[in-house]
């Protein structure tokens, strides 16, 4: 099969397009014809093997034992192993492979029944692709850490970007009042997928704008979480999902220290990959209320072109790979 390979760390130049064997699959493996797959910020850190805790998480402290990158897929089962029960040969699924060692970026690609759902029917294989990662990440951070419920104030910042743009379909979904934080360029699209209010920030201050929100989730954490004290309700909370690394470290290792200091629950979610999660995006996928926004479609062989999109991380919504 063609795959997107990587022997060593660095830019996208270290990515070439080989030819490698199939994966071998196990009893409990679930072979897919990749049709699609999507790129994920996850990806260029482990590109680059930045920042060096991924080195450590991912194994390959000085060159990466992962070959072949890409967790989000989309594709038709080829093979099963003999315990597998939830799926069989033909079914279209979608799902996140970042727990079966990645290797969407590839024609094939093996992952568990854990890690996969049935496609929804009404979207393509093109955005099916786009779902898992971020839509998991919007949902789990949303519902688990910040606990919404219908009707509360919510801020998403970083709205325009894959899990923003989710988030603000979930968030819409499961009954909340939404504000959109986004630039100049990417309000139209944010209004398009339903944000119910939207801060330029490059005209406005967020943290200056009078109001007070029940739930604040950061998915562009490039500022301080302090700074979002005054805008939070005294019983909010605020969830950390993505942006600087430095601002990952602060609420991850002195979280629940913030959280005594400035009086509100502060939080940052560790996604896990979940097929009962993937079956809810599915269900709320068909019944209209997700619908995923691609900004660009590239080929396999363009993997390391979309990589260098995204790090420029002026993408709306998600970019997607057609294999």
């Amino acid at each position: 099969m063609k795959a997107i390979i990587q022997t060593e760390y660095g830019s996208p130049d270290v990515l070439s397009l080989q030819e490698v064997d199939k994966p071998v699959v196990t009893d409990n493996d679930v072979l897919v014809r990749v049709c699609a797959a999507s790129v994920n910020a996850g990806d260029w850190h482990l590109m680059r093997g930045d920042p060096f805790l991924s080195r450590l998480m991912f194994g390959g402290i000085l060159k990466p034992k992962i070959k072949i990158l890409g967790m989000d897929v989309a594709g038709v089962v080829e093979a099963i192993g003999k315990d597998v029960k939830q799926f069989q040969v033909g079914d279209e699924v979608f799902g996140d492979l970042s727990e079966c060692g990645f290797g969407a970026f590839a024609e094939y690609a093996c992952g568990t029944e854990a890690a996969l759902s049935l496609k929804p029917k009404n979207i393509s294989f093109d955005r099916a692709a786009t779902v898992p990662g971020a839509a998991l990440t919007a949902l789990q951070g949303l519902r688990d850490c910040g606990q919404i419920q219908s009707g509360q104030k919510v801020l998403i910042n970083g709205a325009s970007g894959g899990v923003g743009s989710f988030a603000v379909q979930i968030a819409k979904a499961l009954g909340a009042e939404v504000t959109a934080v986004c630039s100049t360029n990417k309000m139209e699209m944010v209004r398009s997928i339903g944000a119910d209010h939207i801060i330029d920030y490059t005209q406005a201050d967020i943290t200056k704008n009078g109001q007070q929100y029940d739930l604040i989730l950061d998915a562009a954490a490039y500022r301080s979480v302090f700074d979002y004290a005054p805008i939070l309700k005294p019983d909010g909370t605020y969830v950390l999902i993505g942006g600087s690394i430095s601002r990952l470290f602060q609420v991850l290792l002195f979280g629940s220290v913030i959280s005594r200091i400035i009086r509100r629950n502060v939080k940052c979610l560790m996604v896990k990959p979940d097929r009962s999660d993937l079956i809810i995006l599915k269900d709320l996928i068909e019944a209209g209320k997700i619908f995923p926004f691609i900004d660009r479609t590239y080929s396999l062989s363009e993997v390391p072109a979309a990589i260098r999109h995204l790090e420029q991380r002026q993408v709306r919504g998600k970019v997607a790979i057609r294999i």
